[in-house]
């Protein structure tokens, strides 16, 4: 057992065996923990009092392993707590935006878990707090808010919640001018709401038994939920879709889409009822995003050989593909992420050699300028922008040293406003803290790049202890921004340091492809190179690398668990995707049919089947030694049920060769986001960093 764990530790649960055989192209596996997978998971996740009591007991036992082996850092843990809590402004307040007579912005008061929503005049007056969810939340111990849209004449608020984590979202409508609830509530909805223009009622997305969002409606102020009509239903269970508005607000687009492929409708917002007008019909691999102008659509897309995007235009009544003309064409490793499109600009973020940067283009003219920063990692956001007719844009900027920052920014005048820097309540000098990015050289001669943030007296001759942190998957790109909690382990002497690794879109879209699929392994060497070069270049050293992750990238972790256990001090694993193989198997499971594009399709693909077998991390635990590993997953998570992480850690107890110590926390509360609170979710990541501290002998108040 490793030396940080007391020697009376008591021995952890051990979940019975009941061998199920598994077959599919002619391939047999054994799954003998397959009984912690509920069948009624469906009716768990409204209801958890209908788990199976077998499995409760068994998380619960869980549950009181985990509390034994960590309850020596408790001390730490609250220490831990509280100097997070002393970093974060416990009565901040967003900064409003303006829509019409009102701004509107977001505040916690001290204290609060939750926030609550606000608006004030435009032109300064009292302020009217129209949603406290702090008193939606009483007396309930999950409690999470989805969307807070107000109607365009301002007197209306469909806002949603979930109670569950389930992320089962109720859409309720309140009165702005008397802040009633009124009687209309619709259950088992994705959360989101778009109104129509003229304020008579909304368009959302319904949920069907399996938690995939199959069906738009139409609901009519004050009418029968149950009477809504039906706009559009989707029949291929492969596809994601919601329901949004052009910046112009002229359009509604219910926008259909999985991995690799995109489909857009179009409805007049100030006619509901009119039949939606498909955009460019699906295509295999064909990706485009629709926003609109005064009757023009631009396209963000991949058309054409554009791996990493291009914009194009046409009319909003012939939107098809024949129409479609190039306006910002497509250049090899500048990948386009978004766009925006103001009465007179369009504006686009884009990342060049892995930074961001904002360009704003003066449509009568075609003249363009950038907005960038000079840091040599850094993180670029832009959003916040109610109105169309505008020429200010919001957007917000940060680095591993820099605490956030929001501006207006004027796109005529260029004028840059700074509207507020994060505070740090205990403070916090840059000048302390050195940022770097540098390049790991990966198995085939990519470069890795990895960002770092460190104490500026941190010794970098091996002995520092380094936590990295890696996800890599559906060409989510983990930015290089500033957090006020990674600042508890570097202030103890960590190296806190990002792996952008294949399968996110770094380095443009091909960095995403190189790591999907058949190339998924790449995501998972590329993590290993990156340790390997922080160790060459005396950040650190092996045993004193702590790897984290979660979700996908939990995926990740239990991955280099099995192909490099002995290059890791530790492994923490946050709701962790371990048992692809099983899940991409299940077609009834949530999300299963619309990822096979990003991990292939194992059912109908023996070619598939073997790629996701040679990785899965569930179905490659061996007799071998691991490093201590800590788990976390959440009971009513769709994402990542909770079997997946329950039976990782049951397979590897029972194979593993080393007496160092596997844990599970399973929050019984809570879904894939963890504790819903600000604070609360504090206790889940000093959880994470007392269990890397003990691990590097840090663990001292």
């Amino acid at each position: 057992m490793s030396s940080a764990f007391r020697a009376d530790l008591p021995a952890p649960p051990r979940a019975p065996q009941r061998p199920v055989e598994l077959s599919a192209h002619g391939r047999t596996r054994t799954d003998e923990y397959g009984w912690m997978r509920v069948d009624n998971w469906q009716e768990m996740f409204k209801d958890t009092s209908l788990l199976d009591p077998v499995i409760r007991a068994h998380l619960e036992a869980e549950n009181r392993y985990a509390d034994a082996a960590l309850e020596d850092v408790e001390p730490l843990k609250g220490k831990l707590i509280a100097e997070m809590r002393g970093r974060i402004k416990e009565d901040d307040s967003s900064v409003p935006a303006p829509d019409g007579p009102y701004s509107y912005g977001v505040a916690y008061e001290a204290g609060a878990e939750y926030p609550r929503f606000f608006r004030v005049p435009r032109e300064g007056g009292r302020e009217d707090v129209y949603l406290d969810a702090n008193k939606l939340a009483e007396g309930i111990d999950y409690f999470s808010i989805g969307g807070v849209e107000h109607s365009p004449n301002h007197k209306r608020l469909a806002w949603s919640f979930d109670d569950k984590g389930s992320e089962f979202y109720e859409i309720v409508l309140r009165d702005l001018e008397t802040g009633a609830d009124l009687p209309d509530r619709i259950a088992d909805t994705s959360g989101d709401a778009t109104w129509d223009a003229r304020s008579h009622g909304f368009f959302y997305t319904k949920l069907d038994a399996n938690h995939r969002p199959s069906r738009v409606f139409y609901h009519t102020l004050g009418a029968d939920p149950a009477s809504d009509p039906l706009v559009y239903e989707e029949t291929d269970t492969g596809f994601f879709m919601g329901v949004g508005q052009t910046q112009s607000g002229d359009y509604v687009v219910i926008d259909i889409h999985d991995h690799e492929t995109s489909e857009a409708w179009l409805i007049p917002a100030a006619n509901p009822a009119a039949e939606p007008r498909l955009v460019a019909k699906r295509e295999k691999g064909l990706e485009y995003d629709v926003d609109e102008g005064d009757g023009t659509l631009f396209i963000l897309t991949n058309a054409d050989g554009a791996r990493d995007f291009k914009i194009v235009t046409a009319p909003a009544d012939q939107p098809g593909r024949e129409a479609w003309t190039d306006l910002v064409p497509h250049e090899d490793g500048r990948l386009i992420l978004s766009h925006l499109v103001l009465k007179r600009h369009l504006i686009w973020l884009e990342r060049r050699d892995g930074l961001p940067r904002i360009v704003v283009r003066r449509l009568s003219d075609g003249a363009e300028h950038s907005i960038a920063f000079e840091e040599e990692a850094y993180s670029l956001g832009l959003g916040g922008t109610y109105e169309y007719d505008t020429t200010t844009i919001r957007f917000s900027y940060s680095s591993p040293t820099t605490p956030n920052q929001t501006f207006d920014y004027d796109v005529e005048t260029r004028e840059r406003r700074l509207l507020k820097t994060q505070e740090v309540p205990s403070g916090h000098d840059p000048s302390l803290y050195v940022a770097r990015r540098i390049f790991a050289p990966a198995p085939d001669g990519e470069t890795v790049p990895i960002s770092l943030v460190y104490r500026r007296d941190t010794a970098l001759d091996g002995s520092a202890p380094l936590m990295l942190y890696g996800y890599g998957s559906y060409g989510h790109s983990i930015p290089a921004s500033f957090s006020t909690n990674a600042l508890s382990l570097v202030d103890r002497g960590f190296v806190y340091a990002i792996a952008h690794i294949r399968g996110g879109k770094d380095k443009g879209f091909r960095w995403y492809e190189a790591g999907r699929r058949e190339h998924k392994r790449n995501t998972f060497t590329d993590f290993i190179a990156a340790a390997d070069h922080l160790v060459s270049e005396r950040f650190s050293s092996y045993e004193r690398i702590v790897a984290h992750g979660g979700s996908a990238g939990g995926l990740l972790m239990g991955a280099v668990a099995n192909m490099a256990p002995e290059k890791f001090g530790g492994i923490i694993a946050v709701v962790p995707f371990v048992d692809v193989l099983n899940t991409i198997l299940d077609d009834t499971l949530p999300l299963t049919p619309p990822e096979w594009p990003e991990w292939g399709n194992p059912i109908l693909s023996e070619a598939d089947y073997e790629v996701i077998a040679s990785y899965s991390p569930y179905d490659n635990v061996e007799a071998k030694a691991y490093p201590p590993i800590l788990a976390l997953a959440g009971l009513t998570d769709p994402r990542v049920t909770y079997w997946e992480p329950a039976k990782w850690v049951a397979r590897l107890r029972a194979k593993k060769t080393d007496s160092n110590p596997v844990i599970l926390r399973t929050n019984m509360g809570a879904g894939h986001g963890g504790a819903s609170g600000r604070f609360a979710k504090l206790d889940e990541i000093a959880m994470i960093y007392s269990f890397a501290l003990k691990l590097m002998g840090k663990a001292t108040l």
